[in-house]
């Protein structure tokens, strides 16, 4: 079947520096495709292209006859509509359900009633996706359509995805939603466009084994050029018509290497470390916060321990920032006590990017003006040296942040929050407009970092590779603390997606999760499945772990993808399968060793 929509050879140029030199893609009926690549490869400018919203400077566009799209706008329009209902339903063709418009308003926390120009602005957003979701086009060209979404809304999102017989295309930073639904995958690399016909979970290991084979040919190339030249200095006399064509050959040799674009750089990500704060960061007692009739906390009771890495989950609205400003001392609860512990520096990096003055240049942002100089761990650091370890270009500099795309504003508060030492991160929304590369390296940097975090996100993903433990909104003010990253958390929850709310004891003061799950298992004695279980599972993880460490070490061969491709995937599938193992494995022995410590307190 011939596809919908198909873009071939595409070339674009803007501000003097070529975003797209040969281009394609090709979306076919009902396909799920998932576009990846670094900020500022062309993505979003990709689906505009696709949208037809733009022209390219050389190439085509295609679309069948009838077919239509419908593309989720970053910053939409609600202006000439006297309500939210009536902007969505502006949407529908003729012969749409009429009611889909207040259904899917309803479903993303939205009554429909508003004016537009009441709405905030992911209200907008999120008003923008019923607008696109309710005719159910052909094709749906989707931006970032998890941005201001909580966790339920994503999951409710997902489905409907599923659901709808639309070709999607897709852009994101949430993991976790792209392995939910993309089938195939296109990745936007240096001007061009390489596809893989599996979905988002296949990516990075091919990726990574497209960079390694790139990189051989590149040495191949390299060795080649220093044979012919050597030629050329002791060889023949290369004025002899015979040996014309080989000179030229070594020209074109050359020509192709001068041009030859290598990967792009990588973000470099280091937290300046302070000294250790005390082993107890925090503790709450009791902590209590209302606004009018809206409980946000009751009776929430929690220690901070040096090291421990909370995730904090909620929907929209349930007061995850006004938590964590109550945890951290920056706003005065109702009720209940807050201690901070000793030896603190804390460093936090809001959601919303307010600390950035729009008006104020990229240097004076990060050096707090009149210097060319930033303070990294205490050292000064010329700006522009520092600028090129988040990605900035020199010239930059001096621009004023306004005109900042949102990943670069992302990568800005990074590289403030990092310069000053701390031992204390707090960060809320940090995966907000990250590319998934820059992802990796703050994951790998929250993972080797030795103080303490308070995370908060809707990144599901992001959290089950970086918490030790999730804070989670039950509803009503309650919150419960569960082991382990969200994905734990819905083990121990028995839960999908949707929180349960809590059932508050009528002689007792909620408290925190690890005090709850200490009195409902006091006195809780081991089976003898359970200790066999307990002793067996070490050995279990370190050869699981052992057989891990092989297959990577297999994989990472440099000539093995390129000899054996089927033998590539079914190691690559085996390791995949071996991480599952180990997961499953660690988990079972925390739960069991958390019994066990539990049935000792209560004995």
């Amino acid at each position: 079947m011939a596809p919908l929509l198909t873009l071939q050879d595409i070339h674009l140029t803007f501000g003097g520096e070529p975003l797209f030199e040969g281009a394609d893609l090709s979306v076919s009926h009902g396909e799920r495709l998932c576009l990846v690549g670094r900020n500022g490869s062309g993505k979003s400018t990709l689906l505009r292209l696709a949208a037809g919203e733009i022209e390219p400077d050389q190439g085509e566009r295609f679309l069948q006859p009838g077919t239509t799209i419908r593309t989720l706008a970053q910053e939409p329009d609600l202006s000439g509509h006297d309500t939210v209902l009536d902007y969505v339903a502006a949407g529908l063709a003729p012969g749409d359900d009429p009611h889909r418009a207040r259904y899917l308003l309803q479903q993303l926390g939205i009554g429909g009633d508003e004016r537009p120009d009441t709405l905030s602005g992911g209200e907008a957003r999120r008003a923008a996706l019923a607008r696109v979701l309710a005719p159910e086009p052909d094709i749906l060209l989707l931006d970032e359509p998890t941005n201001h979404l909580d966790l339920p809304a994503i999951t409710w999102l997902e489905g409907e995805l599923a659901r709808l017989p639309s070709a999607l295309v897709l852009i994101s930073h949430d993991r976790r939603f792209l392995e939910t639904l993309s089938r195939a995958t296109v990745w936007v690399d240096r001007g061009r466009t390489r596809r893989l016909d599996r979905g988002f979970a296949d990516f990075e290991a091919w990726r990574d084994a497209t960079l390694e084979q790139e990189e051989r040919d590149h040495h191949k190339l390299g060795r080649k050029i220093v044979r012919e030249e050597h030629w050329l200095r002791y060889g023949v006399t290369a004025r002899r018509k015979r040996n014309q064509k080989r000179l030229r050959d070594l020209e074109a040799l050359r020509r192709q290497r001068r041009e030859r674009k290598g990967p792009a750089a990588r973000v470099k990500l280091a937290a300046v470390e302070s000294e250790a704060s005390g082993k107890r960061v925090l503790e709450a007692t009791a902590l209590a916060k209302s606004y009018g009739a809206l409980a946000v906390v009751k009776d929430l009771s929690l220690r901070v321990h040096r090291g421990d890495r909370i995730g904090i989950l909620g929907p929209n609205g349930a007061g995850k920032t006004t938590l964590v400003n109550l945890l951290t001392g920056a706003l005065v609860p109702d009720g209940g006590t807050v201690t901070l512990g000793a030896n603190l520096e804390m460093v936090t990096l809001d959601q919303r990017r307010e600390a950035l003055d729009p008006d104020e240049t990229l240097k004076d942002a990060l050096t707090g003006g009149g210097s060319d100089m930033v303070v990294v761990d205490g050292k000064p650091r010329h700006v522009v040296s520092y600028m090129k370890d988040f990605l900035f270009l020199p010239e930059q500099a001096g621009s004023p942040l306004r005109v900042l795309s949102g990943g670069e504003r992302g990568r800005l508060m990074l590289a403030r929050a990092l310069a000053k030492p701390s031992n204390l991160l707090v960060l809320d929304e940090p995966t907000n407009d990250l590319d998934l590369e820059t992802l990796d390296l703050l994951q790998e940097l929250l993972a080797d970092y030795s103080g303490t975090v308070l995370l908060v996100s809707h990144d599901r993903d992001f959290i089950d590779r970086v918490a030790t433990s999730t804070l989670v909104a039950e509803g009503d003010g309650h919150w419960q603390d569960y082991a382990g990253g969200y994905s734990d958390m819905l083990r121990q929850r028995g839960s999908e997606d949707r929180p349960k709310p809590v059932k508050k004891e009528a002689t007792a003061p909620a408290s925190s999760g690890r005090e709850n799950r200490q009195r409902k298992n006091a006195g809780n004695k081991l089976s003898y499945k359970d200790k066999y279980a307990l002793e067996t599972l070490p050995e279990t993880i370190e050869a699981l772990q052992r057989d891990i460490a092989a297959l990577q070490q297999r994989l990472a061969a440099p000539d093995f993808y390129a000899e054996n491709p089927e033998g590539f995937e079914a190691a690559a599938a085996d390791l995949s399968a071996k991480q599952a193992e180990l997961a499953q494995a660690e988990d079972q022995w925390l739960e069991l060793e958390l019994k066990r410590e539990e049935a000792q307190e209560g004995g």
